[in-house]
């Protein structure tokens, strides 16, 4: 398809409604979103965003066209292993969360697949319950590819052969501290080993250096979220405090404008357990390994990356 900005702005014209635009891409409007979730305003059907049919190749290819030239020319995105990603079947992409609300890394995967493999390799990635709980957001979600976080969300895609992308370590990795922007977290947290096995499909370390940079955060905020128990009513362990742009220093919910951090995206080689079966998801000692496994390969791939690399500069 064509990327020039006339073709693309009618494009996007044809398919987003500005009143949808509105709400999705300003601050103000997603904050709104957020605090309808929160206060328990948005608490759609659970069944919903469980469908991987709703992907819709066309809405997908006009947010990538818009996205790739910022991949190139903002964050000067660069990509390795590609290669090691399996060709078909299906798979479990598993990857190191970055930058808060923005998930850069995200756009990068599915543009990197999309571009190396074309739009016939779907790939699906699972999302929190505030993507589908208010209308707008899900109807846009599920048409890029998102689903529910769910087991159920995942056996749906995979039983099509298709790849599910998942980010293990969510909130607490996602708005780790800048000074551990080099280390993968995942916490206790062992629901995508289980879901691999039970499965039987392989795991590919999916690993990005970069989006961590594009804000600083200050503090995860732990301890402001269990005194505000945001766990019970956000469904998140942590209230970040960070410096972002434009506003300086403000909450890690709070969208923002990114630097201009260059990216390194990374693929490693699958990870398989052909000796285990799918009962061996209910072994909390064969799940607790094969987690510590991933997270030791994704680790090095990190390294790797960060190996040589100046802070913002890359």
């Amino acid at each position: 398809m064509s990327t020039d900005g006339p073709s693309l702005f009618a494009r996007a014209r044809e398919q987003i409604p500005l009143t949808d635009a509105l709400g999705l891409l300003t601050p103000p409007g997603l904050l709104l979103k957020l605090a309808a979730y929160a206060l328990g305003r948005n608490r759609g059907d659970r069944a919903s965003g469980t469908d991987p049919g709703l992907r819709d190749p066309e809405f997908l290819a006009l947010l990538l066209d818009a996205f790739r030239p910022i991949a190139r020319g903002y964050f000067r995105a660069t990509y390795t292993g590609l290669e090691k990603v399996p060709a078909k079947g299906p798979m479990l992409l598993v990857g190191n969360h970055n930058g808060g609300l923005l998930t850069t890394e995200s756009y990068l995967t599915f543009l990197a697949l999309w571009d190396h493999f074309g739009p016939e390799r779907a790939l699906y990635g699972l999302a929190h319950d505030v993507v589908f709980d208010d209308p707008t957001l899900r109807t846009y979600a599920e048409k890029f590819g998102a689903l529910r976080a769910s087991h159920e969300a995942a056996h749906a895609a995979f039983s099509a052969g298709h790849g599910v992308l998942v980010y293990p370590g969510s909130d607490l990795d996602s708005f780790r501290s800048f000074r551990d922007r080099k280390r993968v977290i995942f916490g206790e947290r062992t629901g995508f080993v289980r879901l691999a096995l039970r499965e039987g499909v392989p795991i590919v370390p999916t690993v990005c250096a970069g989006p961590q940079e594009q804000w600083i955060v200050l503090t995860r905020g732990d301890a402001i979220a269990r005194a505000l128990r945001m766990k019970r009513w956000a469904r998140t362990e942590v209230f970040p405090i960070v410096l972002s742009l434009p506003w300086g220093l403000t909450s890690g919910f709070v969208p923002y404008l990114p630097l201009p951090v260059p990216c390194a995206l990374a693929f490693g080689d699958p990870i398989r357990w052909p000796e285990y079966g799918p009962e061996a998801a209910n072994d909390d000692a064969i799940v607790a390994r094969c987690r510590d496994e991933v997270a030791a390969a994704m680790q090095r791939i990190l390294d790797d990356l960060y190996r040589d690399r100046a802070p913002f500069l890359g």
